[in-house]
């Protein structure tokens, strides 16, 4: 019996330790993306899990239903932002926040708190004006938030600004006081994409959608 002649137009046969190391190879790349795709979710969800279980739990020994205590203090949050708007119940969130603010101990936590979340999502938003900043060279740049402008308690001089570089993979940054020649203002790239930028550290693109241009006297 004859063997076969290969034509011109026929592939080799790939041998089958080099057909398995494909396989395995294959299998690895399916893990590693259902991985990329799996985890952001898992992680997300487990983040919710945890905080609708801790908001649940502070009302847990007087509201046995489960997800009751989560909408109990949901409502009770909007309620309180809703009474706030009244020129009566504010001024008098404004003597608490003053004496609160007085208090010895208290003052520690309450006052850096109240400032971060002021500076971060309230009326005097801080982390809204995007910027390049030249810190050790002059070709080296980091991305930053200008947060500051009148810095005079620190005697450095009308020409210094303060801003905010963000961690990459982390929660924290660090506050630099520059002289306004070493900031460029970015006109482009709106302050929560400058955020995620800065903190994956560069891995994904930044969108130059919907931004406003914040320029720098």
């Amino acid at each position: 019996m004859r063997t076969p002649r290969s034509t011109p137009d026929s592939k080799p046969a790939i041998p089958k330790r080099r057909r398995a190391r494909l396989y395995v190879r294959r299998l690895g790349h399916y893990v590693v993306r259902g991985v990329l795709v799996l985890a952001p979710i898992a992680i997300t969800l487990a983040a919710l899990g945890w905080l609708f279980r801790s908001i649940d739990n502070l009302l847990q020994p007087y509201v046995q239903i489960p997800g009751a205590g989560f909408v109990s203090v949901f409502l009770l949050i909007l309620f309180v932002g809703w009474v706030s708007e009244f020129w009566v119940i504010e001024r008098i969130i404004d003597i608490l926040d003053e004496w609160l603010a007085r208090v010895p101990g208290v003052r520690l936590v309450y006052a850096p708190v109240r400032d971060f979340l002021n500076a971060l999502v309230g009326r005097e938003r801080r982390f809204n004006r995007t910027v390049l900043v030249r810190l050790f060279d002059t070709d080296v740049w980091a991305i930053g938030f200008l947060t500051g402008e009148d810095i005079a308690a620190f005697e450095l001089g009308a020409d210094f600004v303060a801003i905010y570089v963000p961690q990459a993979y982390n929660v924290a940054g660090q506050l630099y006081l520059v002289p306004r020649d070493r900031v460029r203002p970015l006109e482009k790239l709106s302050a929560g994409d400058a955020m995620r930028y800065a903190v994956t550290g560069g891995a994904v693109d930044p969108s130059t959608n919907g931004a406003t241009p914040v320029p720098l006297p």
